[in-house]
């Protein structure tokens, strides 16, 4: 490898990890925390059968689950100024992002919540709980331990679609890769280290993931053994 590539490369490494640091990570970790607040909402009202809003839910989800996400982030941000809704590239793609994610979080968290049964939220109610309390005691947190490793998933999924956003002109790591190789003209090898930054930081939210895994599980652990301390 010449001294000239490695050169592009460092320079490159540079503007990478500034856009990882500035633009990619605040993406990822704002536009999945919407999108878990839209996810619970969504999920919960399904899982209550309110009728309407039962309805407008699916609706929701049937949208933004049947089209890509690039069409998405297109329609909000070079078609709705047309509509006279204008914003920034930033909050565009956080926007975006976060009603994207939100709607396949939400059938992770509706099938979760729909996986605990029906008897412990009776005997919920036979110890005196009323409906939120057994929603936030007993329901939630099996539901929570359900989806954690299919959440986790679709936030590793975010992280990488964040580069789509270089399309509507928000600065992340690939447009500033995208940038390198407009002035270098130095494809591959550039492209190469802008894959495996991406690479370096799935990996490492998938060690996170096994070690929330395993903490989850040890509290599940915990608590069987509990429960049959006390039937004992």
């Amino acid at each position: 490898m010449t001294e000239r590539i490695i050169g592009i490369l460092q320079e490159a490494f540079t503007r990478i990890l500034a856009a990882s640091i500035q633009v990619t990570l605040p993406l990822t970790i704002i536009g999945f925390s919407l999108a878990m607040v839209i996810a619970m909402i969504m999920a919960l009202v399904q899982y209550a059968k309110v009728p309407v809003l039962t309805q407008i839910a699916r609706l929701y989800i049937w949208i933004f689950r049947g089209t890509p996400l690039l069409v998405q982030l297109f329609l909000a941000y070079f078609g709705l100024p047309k509509l006279g809704i204008v914003m920034d590239a930033f909050p565009c793609a956080i926007m975006v992002f976060a009603l994207n994610e939100g709607a396949y979080c939400s059938e992770t968290m509706r099938s979760a919540l729909e996986s605990v049964s029906e008897g412990q939220i009776e005997a919920g109610y036979c110890a005196g709980m009323n409906y939120l309390q057994i929603m936030w005691h007993v329901v939630l947190p099996q539901a929570f331990r359900t989806a954690f490793p299919p959440l986790s998933n679709s936030l590793i999924s975010m992280l990488k679609d964040t580069s789509l956003a270089a399309t509507i002109t928000v600065a992340d790591m690939f447009m500033a890769a995208q940038r390198v190789v407009g002035r270098t003209y130095e494809p591959l090898w550039v492209y190469i280290e802008v894959a495996l930054v991406y690479l370096f930081f799935s990996t490492l939210l998938t060690i996170l993931q096994r070690a929330g895994e395993k903490r989850l599980g040890f509290f599940t652990s915990k608590e069987v053994n509990t429960k049959k301390e006390v039937r004992a």
